[in-house]
């Protein structure tokens, strides 16, 4: 592959979504309410979280965690996104190109392992309830997100060791609004079969792997609960159907993008998006209607802030 970075290049070119104006405008309006919806939605859990004393348990620990990455997931690529709209040419640096793939893996690798962990704690709470603080504890707690982010961080890093020394001499081109390690690696000067085998491996194949892991683990949790207590399976359900919708949300797109051998561009195109704005503006959605807690929780938070602004 190269014994060091020779790139010519210094910019890529994004070719983004699309070229009429009249689409521009709408995609614009769009993206926008969907981003800063999704941005304050997540951010309203973050800080309800850890404002409410009842909400200090392991459940919601894990929860804001995951709307604080997915916080990240959308900024790393929609600001960009939806400013290129109107813009002629669409480029950004080859260093930034690099950077934000880093990013966009560092983030999905650590909600990966995070919705694994969110699992566990369902898991503990229906199947173990007399020992889930136990189990659960501040310290499991740290630790799972400790290894959340370390293993974001490495699954990040072992791809882009490789890519930082590939040779780009022409050209610079990208069918895409971002910057995503399939296409990129695509355009470097040597024979990359390897590399984008080891990028399905490392990206769809674990994507894909851990869906089906954490599909098993809800059956395996709905059947223990289905053996064990009587009249208990609705409830486990209700308890569950929000983890495994967030699960089909996110393994969606990331399992397509980066498993299916074929270029299908606008399909593509469509699942990103609907990876880096869509999935975290539903996010706080699904967890705050399906969750008694996070409502009762969130009412009480905007009626202290609606107190405080009456006072000035």
């Amino acid at each position: 592959m190269g014994g060091g970075n020779h790139s010519v290049v210094s910019e890529i070119v994004l070719v983004g979504l699309t070229s009429s104006l009249e689409m521009q405008l709408v995609l614009f309006l769009v993206f926008s309410v969907f981003y800063v919806t999704g941005i304050l939605g997540n951010l309203l859990i973050v800080l309800t979280v850890i404002s409410d004393s009842h909400l200090h348990f392991p459940m919601y620990f894990l929860l804001a965690n995951l709307s604080f990455i997915d916080m990240w997931v959308s900024s790393i690529t929609a600001p960009k996104m939806i400013s290129d709209l109107f813009k002629e040419r669409k480029v950004i640096s080859f260093q930034g190109c690099i950077v934000q793939m880093f990013f966009i893996h560092v983030t999905g690798g650590t909600e990966m392992v995070l919705l694994i962990a969110m699992a566990l704690d369902r898991y503990v709470a229906i199947c173990r309830p007399l020992h889930y603080l136990t189990i659960m504890s501040f310290r499991t707690c740290i630790l799972l997100l400790v290894a959340a982010w370390t293993i974001g961080i490495i699954h990040s890093l072992i791809q882009h060791v490789f890519v930082v020394n590939l040779p780009f001499c022409g050209p610079n081109k990208v069918d895409s609004f971002y910057c995503d390690l399939p296409r990129f690696i695509k355009l470097a000067c040597t024979d990359t079969y390897r590399l984008e085998l080891m990028v399905t491996a490392n990206s769809g194949f674990i994507s894909l792997g851990t869906f089906f892991i954490l599909i098993i683990s809800y059956v395996f949790i709905l059947v223990t609960v289905w053996q064990r207590f009587s009249g208990g399976l609705s409830k486990a359900l209700s308890t569950l159907s929000a983890h495994i919708t967030v699960v089909v949300l996110f393994f969606g797109p990331c399992i397509f993008v980066y498993s299916w051998p074929l270029p299908t561009m606008p399909v593509d195109k469509f699942l990103a998006i609907f990876d880096i704005i869509i999935t975290p503006f539903l996010n706080p959605a699904i967890y705050t209607f399906r969750n008694k807690e996070m409502k009762v929780a969130v009412r009480r938070i905007l009626s202290q802030v609606l107190s405080f602004r009456k006072l000035f």
